[in-house]
């Protein structure tokens, strides 16, 4: 297929480049043309603009990181969109947004789904994202293939904006789980416990999690290299927030985690992983 990819950051890139590597042709436009430009040596062409990119696509894929980034390439390239292709935002936005831009795209003839992945950096290398969709069913299966290249579970989940909201109560978890990981190891510490075997032994039970076993040895190592950024994170609880707010619901969980990660950001870690609450849960604990 001839595909266009927007949004070469540290998620689209591994993933355009799965897509280069199952025989697609990919035209890539970034913001940062440097970015764009380090797919050419994996076969990508290099569009000069978000339009210029789309003008031959079957399929287009977005990955940019915040609603008005969506909402503005959305509108550089309605106009060059070929009727009958499909768009699929991969970006983590605003559910609402996402319905007014799937309405605007159907009435141009194009076919429009929300698809935001959760697994971090690693997840977009080696394919294996979870994957929420939203949007008709009949153009999830003409890029189902697609997607299965970028990820092990691929989910229709309803209409135009329902992927956004599967993602959302994604978020939700994933911001408790990796503080109560952080908690966990902070108090094995003060307690006197080699973090790195308290993990190892309650990792094989209830306790059990993906933040606790892949970013747990991380926090021990006060290694916080980003696999998804503090200020992402950030986002997407606001993202959280303003939806829950509009369907009346209260998460005092949602709360505490936006505080954590929030003060984390204030200590200069909004570059660094999510593991970087840690630092932040340290500061507030006062354990070194």
């Amino acid at each position: 297929m001839n595909i266009a990819w927007i949004g070469t950051g540290i998620m689209g890139a591994p993933m355009a480049r799965r897509l280069l590597a199952a025989g697609h042709r990919v035209v890539v436009f970034s913001r940062s043309i440097e970015k764009a430009r380090a797919l050419a040596a994996d076969g990508a062409t290099v569009a000069a603009s978000a339009a210029a990119a789309v003008a031959d696509a079957d399929a287009v894929f977005i990955m940019v990181p915040d609603t008005p980034d969506v909402e503005a390439v959305s509108a550089q390239i309605m106009p060059a969109l070929r009727r009958g292709c499909v768009v699929v935002d991969m970006s983590t936005i605003s559910p609402m947004a996402e319905r007014s831009i799937a309405t605007q795209m159907a009435m141009a003839g194009v076919d429009y789904l929300d698809a935001p992945v959760s697994g971090g950096d690693t997840g977009a290398r080696e394919g294996t994202l979870a994957i929420m969709v939203g949007g008709e069913v009949q153009a999830f299966e003409r890029v189902r293939p697609l997607l299965e290249h970028l990820g092990k579970r691929v989910t229709l989940m309803g209409p135009a904006g329902s992927g956004q909201m599967t993602k959302l109560a994604n978020q939700i978890a994933v911001a408790l789980t990796l503080e109560a990981a952080a908690e966990a190891i902070c108090f094995a510490r003060a307690g006197g416990l080699d973090p790195a075997r308290m993990i190892d032994a309650i990792g094989a039970g209830a306790a059990a999690s993906w933040q606790l076993s892949n970013l747990g040895p991380k926090i021990i190592a006060r290694d916080f290299r980003p696999g998804f950024f503090i200020k992402l994170i950030r986002k997407d609880l606001r993202i959280v927030a303003e939806a829950a707010r509009a369907g009346g619901i209260a998460l005092p969980g949602l709360a505490l985690m936006t505080s954590m990660f929030n003060t984390a950001s204030a200590l200069g870690h909004d570059h660094d992983g999510t593991q970087a609450v840690a630092g932040a849960l340290d500061r507030i604990a006062d354990v070194q």
